[in-house]
């Protein structure tokens, strides 16, 4: 069963290739698991909608303002809910909210009222509304207003938050444990294949990463921990194994799988596709609420 969050308004617009059309879309997609286990997917960098209050520069080229996406990611783990993973996934695209920032990681360079931060990613640029694109291009040609920064806020941080939260306290509650895997996507054309992000082991539990990792070796593929990539907001505000919560953010190198001109699958999609459902499966069948 697939539940869509709050719609956006007809201003909304998708991006394609060559141009936008306008369209109504979801911040974001749940997809309830066939048989529910203790196991919640997330894609939070999935979306590629942008709504038209955005009012990004006029002159900002589309590949731009795409290049923080982590392109196809739901479509990899899609296996996820017939295995017994529930799953959530943005449709609203980073550069409006980034959901996996804190909703006070605001910029002071780019939204006024703002005294400062001391979060080093909000700092350079990449705050819960960001000032740069993942390629480095200033996003804007005009500072925003709080006004304009609370009201994205309220409209797609909030409610998928909200949504994590209920499939998190849903599984907490039939299992004794909830397991949040938190799954995005990096750049480069070489490096690890994945890394896995467990907060330096203060996330979760050595058991579910040492899995993690010995499932994506056994398809091939070199996994780094924590480095670059410890994991994000959601990780940390969902790791919490006191409290029967553990949370793993897992990151897959782009260049294994997207084409990186057209930004559709690659000639390596279809191979990685059907190892992270290897993956998926396997985690699915341990027993995470033992």
């Amino acid at each position: 069963m697939k539940i869509t969050g709050r719609a956006l308004g007809p201003g909304a617009r998708r991006t394609k290739r060559l141009g936008m059309d306008s369209s109504a879309t979801p911040v974001f997609e749940i997809e309830a698991a066939a048989t529910p286990g203790p196991l919640v997917f997330a894609s939070p960098h999935s979306g590629d909608r942008y709504p038209a209050d955005m009012r990004p520069r006029a002159d900002l080229p589309e590949r731009s303002l795409r290049s923080a996406e982590d392109a196809l990611v739901d479509r990899l783990i899609a296996t996820g809910p017939s295995q017994g993973a529930a799953l959530i996934r943005a449709r609203i695209g980073r550069g409006y909210v980034d959901l996996n920032r804190p909703p006070d990681a605001l910029d002071p360079l780019l939204i006024e009222g703002v005294e400062g931060t001391t979060c080093p990613k909000t700092r350079a640029g990449y705050g819960v509304v960001a000032r740069l694109t993942g390629d480095g291009q200033a996003f804007y040609d005009r500072r925003l207003t709080m006004q304009e920064v609370e009201a994205r806020l309220a409209f797609a941080h909030a409610p998928y938050h909200a949504a994590l939260a209920r499939l998190m306290q849903s599984a907490r509650e039939r299992h004794g444990r909830a397991v949040l895997v938190d799954w995005h996507s990096m750049p480069g054309a070489a490096g690890p294949d994945v890394v896995l992000g467990d907060r330096h082991g203060s996330s979760c539990g050595a058991r579910l990463t040492r899995r993690v990792r010995t499932l994506f070796e056994q398809c091939g593929w070199s996994v780094a921990l924590n480095h670059p990539y410890a994991g994000g907001w959601c990780t940390e505000a969902w790791g919490r194994p006191d409290e029967g919560y553990e949370a793993i953010q897992i990151e897959i190198r782009r260049g294994l799988y997207l084409d990186p001109v057209a930004g559709g699958p690659g000639h390596g999609y279809e191979r990685r596709r059907k190892d992270v459902a290897r993956v998926i499966a396997g985690l699915c069948a341990e027993r995470w609420d033992r």
